[in-house]
This record gives C-alpha cells, sequence and structure tokens, in this order.
C-alpha cells in the first residue's frame, strides 16, 4: 500500500515538473539571438542599398526587420521613390517581403 502512495507522489511530482517547464516554454513569437543579429544585418544592408540609391530619400525612410520581413516607414516625394524603395529592399540578401508604409509628402 505504501509502494502505491510513494508511486502516485512520484506520478504528481513529474506532472508538475512537466507543467513547470512547458509554462516556460516560449511562445515561438520569441526570437534566438542570431535571428535578432540576421535582422539587424538585413537592416543595416537595406538602409545601405536606399543610401546608394539616386531615386529614394534614404533620409526619410525608416527601416526596420523583424524575421526577414523588412517594413519601410517614413516619408516620400513622389509614388515613384515609394515604389523605389520596395524594389531596392527586396533586392537585398536575406529579405523574405517588404511592407512598405511610406506615405506620400504632404504638398503644403
Amino acid at each position: 500500500m505504501q509502494h502505491l502512495s510513494i508511486r502516485n507522489t512520484w506520478l504528481a511530482l513529474a506532472g508538475a515538473a512537466l507543467l513547470a517547464v512547458g509554462g516556460c516554454a516560449g511562445t515561438g513569437t520569441q526570437k534566438t539571438m542570431g535571428e535578432t543579429i540576421d535582422d539587424s544585418v538585413i537592416t543595416a544592408k537595406v538602409k545601405t542599398a536606399l543610401v546608394s540609391d539616386k531615386t529614394v530619400n534614404a533620409l526619410d525612410v525608416n527601416v526596420e526587420t523583424n524575421m526577414g520581413v523588412v517594413q519601410l516607414a517614413g516619408f516620400a516625394d513622389t509614388q515613384e521613390q515609394i515604389a523605389q524603395a520596395s524594389d531596392v529592399a527586396r533586392g537585398v540578401d536575406g529579405v523574405k517581403a517588404v511592407k512598405n508604409d511610406l506615405r506620400l509628402k504632404s504638398a503644403n
């Protein structure tokens, strides 16, 4: 009878340990250190490519990268500049997708 009680205690402890370990697991949305570094490198490459491009005013474009997806934000003088910024970003090695949130500057 005591053997059964010890077994049940061990099973309860093992179950609690599994729940504790499962509770510490990431949600799948957290980036690893390597992914963070990769995203930083991609951001730097995109910014460099935008600065090198004659059409885009790179000073008006903010670049962020998350899991290889580049987000462009800021302002442009023309629709052509907005399109060119996307094209330049897509051409950078490691970019999986581009989300272009650039807006036209107001004419005021």
